[in-house]
């Protein structure tokens, strides 16, 4: 079983940055390649950002390439959403994700087991 809470949304203006953070318990957080993920209202849960178990790989769809980097601590069972040169369009509830040990990462949201609750970023124009 893993826990996940996220950290770290708010309000910041357009063209600011916000550092999301996903506390993970458990012992098998190292063997878990994760995922971070948001929903607008009324629009679908979309991928933003993955990280691989070792950290050695990530992956981003276009809509945020060059502007938010994933990152984790093994050590301190913690992955990270850094977000630069926010926009309104990024204004959404994000999730991060745990997905089954040594799988690779992923962008789609069947393959993750594990859900937190979210935390709500507002980016003001």
């Amino acid at each position: 079983q893993v826990q996940l809470v996220e950290s770290g949304g708010g309000l910041v203006q357009a063209g600011g940055s916000l550092r999301l953070s996903c506390a993970a318990s458990g012992r098998t957080f190292s063997s878990r390649s994760m995922g971070w993920f948001r929903q607008a209202p009324g629009k679908e849960r979309e991928f933003v950002a993955a990280i691989s178990w070792s950290g050695d790989s990530t992956g981003y769809p276009d809509s945020v390439k060059g502007r938010f980097t994933a990152s984790r601590d093994n050590a301190k069972n913690t992955v990270y959403l850094q977000m630069n040169s926010l926009t309104p369009d990024d204004t959404a509830v994000y999730y991060c994700a745990a997905a089954p040990p040594f799988r690779s990462a992923s962008a789609k949201t069947p393959d993750y087991d594990y859900w937190g609750q979210g935390t709500q970023v507002n980016v003001s124009s």
